[in-house]
């Protein structure tokens, strides 16, 4: 379940961490690591925390459905 902030609505988050990214896509952690470590999903790593840009996981989704 995505972390509760009080003024952003989780849809309105820019960027995700593992475990929402996983909440959101659908998609095991262990294929999100393997998506970032092969170069298909990019990542960040800030203060400590990976995080996923949410535009990037969509994009991979649509590439996905073959769109």
């Amino acid at each position: 379940m995505l972390r509760k902030f009080p003024n952003v609505q989780p849809e309105e988050r820019l960027a995700l961490r593992i475990n929402d990214a996983v909440a959101v896509s659908g998609l095991s952690r262990s294929s999100l690591y393997n998506l970032i470590n092969e170069g298909t999903l990019p990542s960040r790593k800030i203060a400590g925390r990976r995080l996923i840009l949410r535009e990037d996981l969509r994009r991979l989704l649509k590439v996905g459905e073959g769109g």
